[in-house]
């Protein structure tokens, strides 16, 4: 999830990222590289996305993000809602859902460190973005049990 941190024009006050689950009801996380000064949240655990493009929009942005940092495609991605990164890049960022259950582990990560499936009560002892911890919370409240 390379965020644009400058916020020197308008597509660099906007995001996309995608909480993608797997038919067990895990949560596909990436843990961010160790870059501080370079991106947004380094070394924490977060779902993939990004920074949107000069005239991209979320959903475009979401598409990008997910092929070029972990060569994924996902059908029935959703807009869910909304909120605002302000403890990092002040971005807006638009949540998405889909699911997937295919191997991570085979995936190409081309950012971060890792991509692994975790089941939503191993979040609490992971170092994760307090706005993505808001919206998986604010997902998993809205998901049918």
């Amino acid at each position: 999830m390379h965020l644009d941190t400058t916020g020197d024009s308008p597509a660099a006050t906007r995001g996309a990222v995608a909480i993608i689950a797997n038919r067990r009801g895990e949560l596909l996380l990436h843990l961010r590289d160790n870059l501080p000064g370079v991106i947004a949240w380094p070394n924490h655990w977060s779902v993939l996305g990004g920074g949107c493009d000069p005239g991209e929009g979320p959903y475009a942005t979401i598409v990008r993000e997910l092929d070029e940092e972990a060569g994924l495609a996902v059908d029935g991605l959703t807009e869910l809602f909304e909120m605002r990164d302000e403890h990092g890049s002040g971005q807006l960022i638009t949540f998405f859902a889909a699911s997937w259950d295919g191997d991570e582990t085979q995936l190409p990560l081309a950012e971060g460190v890792k991509l692994q499936f975790l089941a939503p009560e191993d979040l609490t002892s992971r170092t994760v973005p307090p706005f993505i911890r808001d919206g998986i919370n604010r997902y998993l409240a809205a998901r049918p049990a």
